[in-house]
């Protein structure tokens, strides 16, 4: 563990070796406002790629480990051992890695999924509790200033009464059958072994959900989900369309799809009261668009010295110099290095309401899933997210 008392966290990396964006954003993040330094890691299957990338990375050759056990081992029983983890490989391993390190006290972010299943996504959660490690799941699309903006604003009562809310995050990265064509990314995404029969729900439909939860502050009461693949041959459900009703009886859609031709990221939300409306989408991040009920438009720019602290706390330039991905995973991480310290530190944690994604919300990304998979199964019957025994595994719920 690092030194108490001082800035820098100390983390490690299991998964984002070559190839994979995603640990290269999680690395880019943890750097940009020096909260972090990266000290260890397995970053691959193949030990003289990941022994590269190491070097490349300046990670010395004792902490550069043969695998996740190994390293779990290891760093705990280090002075200077890791602070966090990171789990940022193929769905099918997150529980046994996370596991690994939340057993021998050593915190985790964790990718979404959390788990195939919510009775491993519950294991994990518990674990993290008992070891007193911190367990969190990296929705940044929840860091960035505007969406903790309209989170203050729908929670302060600025629309009134929520009346409907639709969100979706329609993607058209995987329209074509990429998996046929050697692509690392959705040769993985597309194998129902590894990412699940209902792919495009943990993939894309979780950071959806959760957005809807976290600027609603609204979770959902049942659900009626139905799955297509609409890229011949494939083997997995690539869209989803799921109804949901929210806590109180607020109705709300959800369209997630990884073969929507032509939209490049496609996530937006848009949140309906009795007073006004809200829109937000990612592609055009540094602006929230509000309405009230004649239609009269306001547009919110990210730095505006109006808006609350919530979003201004998260603003490193001024009005007019727009921040986007890397800056919002980096809000992140700010918040867990926060959090981190607070726990190595012997000192209170801050208290936030609008901080950063938790093991819980990785729980409830998972029932989620299970949720919409048994509904299709069931001819979009409504069913209740985590009522019941949770399936074993999305073969389990029948699909």
């Amino acid at each position: 563990m690092s030194e108490p008392r001082t800035r820098r966290l100390v983390a490690g990396m299991v998964g984002g070796g070559a190839g994979a964006d995603i640990g290269k954003t999680h690395r880019y993040a943890m750097r940009l406002d020096d909260q972090f330094e990266l000290t260890s890691g397995v970053f691959g299957r193949d030990r003289e790629v990941s022994l590269a990338l190491a070097a490349e990375l300046g990670i010395a050759g004792d902490r550069s480990y043969r695998d996740y056990t190994e390293m779990a081992a290891a760093e705990a029983a280090r002075p200077d051992g890791a602070d966090v983890v990171v789990v940022a490989t193929p769905n099918d391993s997150h529980f046994d890695i996370a596991r690994a390190f939340l057993e021998a006290g050593i915190s985790v972010v964790c990718e979404k999924p959390l788990t195939r299943d919510s009775g491993t996504a519950a294991e994990l959660v518990r674990l993290a509790a008992e070891n007193n490690a911190v367990l969190a799941v990296p929705h940044c699309y929840s860091a960035y200033a505007m969406v903790r903006h309209a989170a203050r604003m729908v929670r302060d009562g600025g629309l009134g009464r929520v009346t409907f809310v639709d969100v979706e995050h329609a993607s058209g990265w995987a329209a074509t059958p990429l998996e046929e064509q050697g692509h690392k990314q959705a040769r993985w995404r597309t194998n129902p072994d590894i990412a699940g029969f209902p792919s495009v729900v943990g993939d894309l439909g979780t950071h959806a959900y959760h957005l809807l939860r976290y600027i609603t502050g609204l979770d959902a009461d049942r659900v009626s989900g139905r799955l297509s693949t609409l890229v011949p041959g494939r083997r997995v459900f690539d869209h989803a369309t799921v109804e949901l009703e929210l806590a109180g009886g607020v109705p709300a859609r959800l369209w997630a799809s990884m073969a929507a031709t032509g939209h490049n990221h496609g996530l937006r939300i848009r949140v309906f009261g009795d007073k006004g409306s809200l829109e937000w989408q990612h592609e055009d991040p540094h602006h929230l668009t509000v309405q009230d009920l004649d239609g009269a438009t306001t547009v919110l720019t990210h730095g505006l010295g109006a808006l609350s602290e919530d979003a201004t706390r998260l603003t490193r330039v001024g009005l007019g110099h727009p921040e986007g991905f890397l800056e919002a995973f980096a809000n992140f991480y700010r918040d867990l290095a926060d959090i981190l310290r607070a726990r190595r530190d012997g000192t209170p944690p801050p208290s936030r309401e609008l901080t950063i994604p938790t093991g819980i919300d990785g729980l409830l990304g998972v029932q989620f899933v299970e949720a919409v998979a048994a509904s299709h199964h069931r001819d979009s019957a409504w069913v209740s997210p985590g009522a019941g025994r949770p399936a074993a595994s999305f073969q389990e719920a029948g699909i």
